[in-house]
């Protein structure tokens, strides 16, 4: 589970129920996350970040985008992104995780994961079910995933997200991008879009912690 020009795309106005099924995404993508402190991308402008030449939904209304450095070496930051059976024993926001297919992770990998939804005063209580497909993957430096998020009154029809992993000194520079599309999270882009970004600030810091954690702070 952000970054680009949709501005002479109309917007939908919001409708009351769909406001409370954004609110619903904001905690359920981020159960204990802070406001987000990096910015949300330029709705106007385009992004390079790429993988194999492909990159996040550069028609979608709803995108954020965000970088971290983590003191730790790139091969310990890479396995635990790409071992997703294991996110749940570092991610609390992350309730399960299953492989769809047999061994490592590469391109056209498919796994499922959980996330739950609190409720609110419109909608019941819920977890999001998450499929996934690894669209591009290069070794150690980058990895493109994309799915939709289903849940009971909840849904992303699809949710775009691309990582990229660069040593620079001192440690290993972690990009994130994400975008979501649907009619529900779009009846309200600038809630649906604090909630991705609350979601995407919880995971770097999940794991820039746990990262540095097992490598004791070295980065290389």
């Amino acid at each position: 589970m952000p970054s680009n020009g949709p501005s002479s795309t109309p917007r939908r106005q919001p409708r009351p129920r769909l406001r409370a099924v954004a609110v619903t995404l904001a905690l359920a993508g981020a159960l204990a996350a802070t406001a987000p402190t990096a910015r949300a991308a330029d709705l106007t402008g385009a992004s390079p970040s790429r993988c194999g030449g492909r990159g996040v939904d550069s028609a979608a209304l709803i995108r954020y985008e965000s970088d971290i450095v983590i003191k730790a070496p790139l091969r310990t930051i890479w396995k635990l992104q790409t071992d997703v059976e294991r996110w749940p024993s570092w991610q609390p926001p992350v309730t399960t995780t299953e492989r769809l297919d047999p061994g490592r992770l590469r391109k056209g990998s498919r796994f499922r994961w959980t996330t739950p939804a609190p409720a609110t005063t419109h909608t019941p209580a819920s977890t999001l079910e998450i499929t996934s497909t690894v669209r591009q993957l290069r070794n150690q430096d980058c990895i493109l995933w994309k799915g939709p998020a289903i849940g009971e009154g909840l849904r992303i029809d699809e949710g775009v997200h691309l990582w990229t992993f660069r040593e620079v000194e001192g440690g290993v520079r972690v990009h994130t991008e994400e975008t979501w599309t649907g009619d529900q999270v779009e009846a309200d882009v600038p809630t649906a879009t604090e909630a991705l970004g609350q979601g995407l600030e919880a995971w770097l810091r999940d794991l820039k912690a746990t990262a540095e954690a097992r490598s004791g702070g070295r980065p290389h």
